[in-house]
């Protein structure tokens, strides 16, 4: 029988081999990881030609119709959960190319969206640089959440989550979102509220989750942030297209808000000159959000499950164009 050859891309931590057992396919398939980020196709392709099967990581490498174009032995193309803006998937059946996800665990991005919003409240990085580098004892005030209001955008399956922890907190929690029912608002016992200026400029802490998509490219720019309270704080673990990107380095810049706290970014990884990286009230994390133990586990051992139904000629998990 031929080998296969597979690589699993994007592998920074370097531990997609070791997080499922890819020994089921050892007779069949012969497996790589590549631990850096590959930006230039070029330099891609040369990497990867070789492959009949890809597995990728989110929206860490765009497959598009040009790059699919230069893979002709493609055949099988795995990505992390059943959602990937970053994949064509029209144009990989065009080129013969079956696209199949992975389960997705939605309480990983909950927690991280809670560890940004409590590290922004408590200037948490801020005091513990100054108590290891032997600054001063006590520099900052932190903001109570108790009693505060948190605004959210979108109440599906990650918000409506990070709601009830709001409410544990003991936090005003209101929420907008294109669709959002008084129904839907009702469940979850958040306030909905009439649009998404009266969210922005009642909430002290604002967290987006929502699903990027035309109705939501864009959503929170220069006005929106401006709209916002300067002593309110602004969270994005969900995609960085959904705030304009300069709008919000300026907002920051000129302290229309706060700060912010952000996992997800334009580019990726992100450029050592970009200006988040220098921005004092940013805190801002490499898209950890769905990065765990658990996640990571589910991600590839699913991976190896799609690789080998795939191979007996019944796919299954099939992202749908």
């Amino acid at each position: 029988m031929t080998m296969l050859r597979c690589a699993v891309l994007d592998d920074y931590q370097n531990v997609a081999l070791a997080t499922a057992d890819w020994a089921a396919l050892d007779d069949r398939v012969q497996v790589r990881s590549l631990t850096s980020h590959i930006a230039d196709q070029d330099e891609l392709v040369a990497a990867v030609a070789d492959c009949e099967i890809l597995v990728i990581m989110r929206e860490r490498t765009p497959i598009g119709e040009d790059l699919l174009a230069r893979l002709p032995r493609l055949r099988l193309l795995v990505t992390s959960g059943m959602r990937n803006a970053a994949v064509d998937v029209g144009a990989a059946r065009r080129h013969g190319v079956t696209v199949c996800g992975t389960d997705s665990n939605a309480q990983p991005p909950v927690e991280l969206t809670w560890a940004l919003l409590l590290g922004l409240a408590r200037r948490i990085v801020v005091e513990n640089r100054a108590l290891r580098e032997g600054g001063p004892w006590q520099q900052s005030v932190g903001a109570d959440l108790s009693g505060r209001r948190l605004g959210l955008l979108g109440l599906g399956k990650i918000g409506s989550r990070v709601a009830r922890i709001g409410h544990a907190f003991g936090m005003d929690v209101t929420a907008w979102s294109p669709h959002l029912t008084p129904q839907r608002a009702a469940v979850e016992h958040v306030h909905l509220a009439a649009s998404k200026e009266e969210l922005l400029g009642s909430s002290d802490f604002v967290s987006v989750h929502l699903v990027l998509g035309e109705g939501t490219r864009g959503l929170l720019g220069t006005a929106e942030l401006r709209r916002m309270r300067p002593t309110a704080f602004l969270v994005n673990t969900s995609r960085a297209a959904i705030v304009d990107q300069d709008a919000l380095a300026l907002a920051l810049r000129e302290g229309w808000i706060a700060g912010a706290g952000v996992d997800v970014f334009d580019i990726e990884p992100l450029p050592a000159d970009h200006p988040f990286r220098s921005l004092p009230n940013l805190l801002a994390t490499p898209h950890l959000g769905y990065v765990t133990e658990r996640n990571y586990q589910g991600y590839f051992s699913q991976a190896v499950q799609d690789i080998a139904a795939y191979l007996d000629g019944t796919p299954v998990r099939e992202l749908s164009v």
